[in-house]
């Protein structure tokens, strides 16, 4: 089946109280070959939608009329029937603090009003990638038996990171969620690489970096380091103290996939 094909099987739920900001959207999505396409204008009509017919992408609004986004992404990971929903935000807030939680919570984009095609084909793509399973290519390992620590203080971004792992074949993950308790695991099993965050409570990931280089033992295992401020200048210079590669939230599987293939090969 071609990937035109399996992007016109896409269905999505697009929530959005503007009538004009709906009909742009809609606009922009048959272009890029969704063919189905449902509507909501608040959280209720959302979830409610969300337990009768499940669609493969949520394209939310930041506010709506009984809420935010992020209001409407907790109700939706907090329910186990559709934790594993894919969720992508478009909205003209800029305001890093209002955008960190859903960043968190595992979305697959956030763009921007106005956005421009390339993005929004992106993160259909990216969609489409947690959809479509696909074994990564490695030479050194085969992913079935690669062992992952994934280290993350948010449940809901271990997940995310978790299932985005799981469409490449990579099934053998263990979790941590701050660098201490990654020390802990380190020294009870063996891993293969280590994904963690930046920003965590005890132990950050620069701190957890810095612990297993020092430790003769585990110092070879490979580190993708995943944050929100994947630009700021913090991070542009923690490749230099022993990070592999450096991948921004949203988590997106095309991105991983390059960059595992990368630092794993």
């Amino acid at each position: 089946m071609s990937t035109y094909a399996v992007i016109s099987d896409l269905s999505f739920l697009l929530v959005e109280p503007s009538e004009t900001q709906r009909k742009i959207i809609t606009k922009a999505l048959e272009d890029a070959g969704i063919k189905q396409i449902e509507y909501a204008s608040n959280i209720e009509e959302t979830i409610s939608t969300l337990s009768n017919f499940p669609p493969d992408l949520v394209i939310s609004s930041m506010y709506l009329p009984d809420g935010s986004a992020n209001e409407l992404i907790d109700r939706i990971r907090s329910n186990q029937a559709t934790e594993e929903q894919c969720f992508m935000l478009i909205s003209s807030e800029s305001n890093r603090n209002y955008l960190e939680h859903l960043k968190q919570s595992g979305v697959l984009a956030i763009l921007p009003k106005p956005f421009n095609q390339k993005d929004l084909k992106r993160a259909i793509h990216a969609t489409l990638d947690l959809i479509v399973e696909e074994e990564i290519d490695l030479e050194m390992f085969d992913p079935k038996s690669l062992r992952v620590l994934v280290t993350d203080d948010s449940l809901m971004a271990r997940k995310h990171v978790s299932k985005t792992l799981n469409t490449m074949g990579i099934e053998d993950i263990e979790f941590a969620e701050n660098g201490r308790e990654a020390i802990e695991r380190l020294n009870e099993s063996e891993f293969d690489l280590i994904v963690t965050d930046y920003n965590m409570p005890e132990m950050d990931g620069r701190e957890l970096t810095e612990a297993v280089r020092q430790n003769p033992e585990i110092a070879h295992i490979p580190i993708l380091m995943v944050s929100s401020n994947s630009e700021d200048s913090q991070l542009s210079n923690i490749t230099q103290e022993g990070v592999d590669a450096v991948c921004g939230k949203p988590f997106e599987p095309n991105t991983v996939r390059q960059l595992l293939a990368q630092i794993l090969n």
